[in-house]
């Protein structure tokens, strides 16, 4: 099979830990065709989405004293073709967030990919309809007490009720914007402005989960069903666990809590077609949901000696050779 990926641009990937090149190394590895391009490179010609592609041949990662050590160079590129889109049995879009403007318009020209002849992770219209915090307010009863508001009275009091609460930008990643706001703090007046962009902007904020100073638990998620999970602690005086601030990375279990978590989501993103979805977990509550290139496989493969990326690949496999055996049956 052909595979291509929509990623930042390969040489600021970083072969030890980005989750995309875990799966082009997988899919390469099982044999199939590995191709790249980038999001800024899309079009639309004659109804069809095109983009200049280029063969890529990695040198995969290998496990040194407990770390992957890549190859220098580790990637090779050749064969650079404009191709329609549907030439290639699936499309993987990995491009980093924050969704803005141009990464939305970006969905809009994967719609025009024909899903019946390649299959699109994830769906072009699911990444639209999932803001990676505001997803998760459809689960209610997975969720820690949350309001999301631009207005800073509205914001005050909800601090000042709670005690302390967490404040994220709907937009952010990697944990870039997030406050910790305590009642009484003569600057929450001041956090929330800049937050909101003097009241132009609508933020999250969260009730504040002391278990958090444990760990911000990564479950991945494949067609719904949970298949590894990484704690991510924090350490020195940061309050925020994610990898991309320094937090230290931690076998773990998926509990039964958790799994009951994932149940309830998996019918909502089978739904929206989010086939390949990183869910964040804090003291048993759900926090966000991450769709658009969601990371942690390479942590989870070095502590669990597994190859989820691999797992992602057959899935794939199986799923695009069901579709093709299913318009086969309907043009026979």
């Amino acid at each position: 099979m052909k595979f291509a990926f929509i990623i930042d641009p390969i040489q600021r990937l970083d072969p030890g830990h980005d989750t995309s090149v875990a799966l082009m190394e997988a899919a390469q590895v099982l044999g199939h065709e590995v191709w790249i391009t980038q999001a800024a490179q899309l079009s639309v010609v004659d109804g069809k989405a095109l983009a200049p592609l280029e063969r890529v041949d990695l040198t995969p990662v290998t496990l040194v004293e407990g770390l992957w050590s890549a190859a220098n160079p580790w990637f090779k590129v050749s064969d650079r073709a404009l191709l329609p889109l549907e030439a290639m049995d699936a499309v993987f879009m990995r491009t980093d967030p924050p969704v803005t403007v141009p990464y939305l318009y970006a969905t809009y020209i994967l719609d025009y990919i024909d899903p019946a002849k390649t299959l699109v992770v994830n769906s072009p219209a699911g990444i639209r309809a999932a803001n990676e915090k505001m997803y998760a307010l459809q689960f209610a009863d997975a969720i820690p007490e949350t309001i999301v508001s631009q207005d800073k009275q509205v914001i005050r009091q909800f601090v000042e009720r709670k005690g302390v609460a967490v404040l994220k930008p709907l937009g952010g990643k990697a944990g870039e914007g997030i406050l910790i706001l305590e009642a009484g703090d003569r600057n929450i007046n001041s956090l929330v402005e800049i937050s909101t962009n003097q009241g132009q902007v609508p933020v999250m904020v969260q009730t504040y989960l002391p278990e958090a100073k444990d760990g911000d638990k990564r479950i991945i998620l494949l067609d719904g069903e949970p298949i590894g999970a990484v704690n991510r602690i924090p350490t020195g005086n940061e309050f925020r666990g994610n990898m991309a601030v320094g937090g230290r990375v931690a076998q773990t279990t998926i509990t039964e809590r958790e799994l009951k978590i994932c149940a309830q989501l998996a019918p909502t993103l089978q739904r929206d077609g989010l086939a390949f979805v990183g869910i964040d977990i804090i003291g048993g509550y759900l926090t966000e949901v991450n769709v658009t290139s969601p990371t942690g496989i390479r942590e989870i493969d070095r502590l669990d000696d597994i190859r989820l990326g691999q797992q992602v690949i057959e899935w794939v496999v199986r799923t695009q050779q069901a579709s093709n055996k299913a318009v086969a049956k309907t043009l026979a």
